[in-house]
């Protein structure tokens, strides 16, 4: 069972009663032997300063190196203590919710209590929950400012429980009593057996996710018979990730998104992340993915690139009929094919309206393209993705907006061409080691690889048609070995 420990300063700052938790003071947490080999302690970090080298820094700090949770962890500490950092992270969806929130205030300044997520008016409870989703700090204190009619953020400090006002300390002790009640924090409700905190990141909304629901509950399962607590978050739990020890996106990734700034916080913090920034940066744009492929000698459709001076001179010389590529499409968008030149400049102004480049590519027609799934450098499953009926792509989007799919046939590794099977690999490999799903034509009995994703569609009842759970146990024993070996070494903070 997880334990709570709350540490202070000094014993009266606390001065709530009725929690199941130890209150203890910072000297006793860092100098008391007793908590050194003690495992799987929640620690609710109250002390009156974060800031560098003084004692609340040095309590997350050595709680991290413990095994413990800290809360605020070192990496949120880390932000607090750059207020430019600090804002640069709030995105405009906050700026909206401030304005929303505050429009009806008449006075120029406002300050805002937040007690783990929340504040004693409830019209002010979105914008608490989502200061604390971004910076998980117990007790925070927000100012605003408003200036020519726009409210802004001015700061953002951790507070300490001494500085909390008596009327609103029986709030705050509901707001504890709520909080440590959920699954995150009390280990009656947290699996008996975990070892690591797995987060799977997912967005409720999207319209065709790369698993579907039966196969996040697989992935679910496969992590838990592995020793893995495993909670689904989502975008507004930003400020969350440093809680855990791995982050499996498993939200259609981009650059530009939400997704890669989960990926590039899990990274920077020593967490285990697929997909990995660096992946997400090279496959999601098709022209790094071309220059990448061509520079290694990898086949390839025939591909050049196209800007709005070259339009013409283009135009005139390929041959028909081609295909048209925007550099970031995913999920089959962004790709057009031109039947000849009338067509090809019509769609390419547009294109070019969003993206100075874009890629035009040899038209391969074929019945079925194939997709090797590769984990860690090793094939992980096969399929061949069947054309939609009088269509060519897998994909075709009707005017209702609903989209037809081709079959699938999922295949064993052993039934796959071995030259396809090298290529795939070879493929991902330029990318990382990370889990990829490699797309090639196959024509005259070669093969040409279209593009390598990262986050790669794993459904149940197709991709994992052949392997069946072991695919999901394939896919979460990565995490647990990288992390076990990670750990060897190193502890992270």
């Amino acid at each position: 069972m997880v334990k709570t420990v709350i540490v202070v300063d000094k014993l009266s700052d606390w001065t709530w009663d009725g929690l199941e938790v130890e209150v203890v003071t910072a000297d006793q947490y860092l100098k008391g032997g007793q908590y050194e080999k003690v495992g799987n302690v929640h620690l609710l970090n109250l002390c009156r300063s974060f800031s560098y080298q003084k004692r609340g820094y040095y309590v997350s700090l050595v709680a991290s190196a413990r095994g413990h949770k800290p809360q605020p962890s070192m990496h949120c500490i880390a932000d607090f203590n750059s207020q430019s950092t600090l804002k640069r992270l709030l995105s405009s969806e906050f700026d909206e919710l401030i304005q929303s929130s505050l429009n009806h205030i008449y006075s120029t300044s406002f300050v805002l209590s937040v007690y783990f997520g929340k504040n004693l008016a409830k019209c002010y409870d979105r914008l608490a929950t989502y200061i604390f989703k971004q910076f998980p700090v117990p007790f925070l204190q927000a100012k605003f400012t408003k200036t020519k009619d726009k409210w802004t953020l001015s700061s953002l400090t951790p507070i300490g429980p001494h500085q909390i006002p008596d009327f609103h300390k029986e709030f705050v002790l509901e707001q504890t009593k709520r909080y440590l009640s959920q699954k995150k924090v009390y280990g009656a409700i947290k699996r008996k057996n975990s070892i690591f905190d797995l987060a799977i990141l997912v967005d409720p909304e999207e319209e065709h996710p790369p698993s579907n629901k039966k196969a996040m509950k697989k992935f679910e399962k496969a992590a838990e018979a592995l020793g893995f607590s495993v909670e689904f978050i989502q975008k507004s739990d930003f400020g969350r990730v440093a809680e855990f020890d791995a982050l499996f996106i498993r939200a259609t990734t981009s650059v530009n998104h939400y997704t890669y700034r989960f990926s590039r916080r899990a990274y920077a913090n020593g967490i285990e992340v697929v997909d990995d920034p660096l992946s997400i940066l090279r496959c999601c744009n098709k022209i790094y993915l071309y220059e990448l492929l061509t520079r290694h000698q990898l086949p390839t459709p025939e591909t050049r690139l196209c800007d709005l001076s070259m339009l013409k001179e283009t135009a005139a010389s390929i041959t028909y009929p081609v295909v048209l590529k925007e550099p970031d499409g995913s999920f089959s968008q962004g790709v057009f094919k031109a039947e000849n030149p009338q067509e090809f400049e019509l769609i390419a102004k547009k294109m070019l309206d969003k993206s100075e480049l874009i890629l035009i590519q040899q038209f391969m027609p074929s019945e079925y393209d194939w997709r090797i799934g590769v984990l860690d450098g090793q094939p992980l499953f096969a399929c061949k993705y069947f054309m939609a009926k009088d269509h060519w792509q897998i994909y075709k989007k009707k005017g209702s907006g609903k989209v037809e799919e081709g079959d699938a046939d999922p295949l064993q590794i052993k039934e796959v061409p071995k030259k396809a099977l090298q290529l795939a690999i070879k493929a991902s490999n330029l990318i990382g080691k990370g889990l990829y799903g490699v797309d090639m034509k196959e024509v005259g009995g070669n093969f040409y690889i279209i593009e390598v994703n990262d986050n790669p569609n794993i459904d149940a009842g197709c991709e994992d048609a052949v392997l069946g759970d072991e695919l999901y146990l394939s896919v979460m024993r990565v995490f647990y070995n990288r992390i076990q070996e990670k750990r060897r070494f190193f502890t992270y903070v």
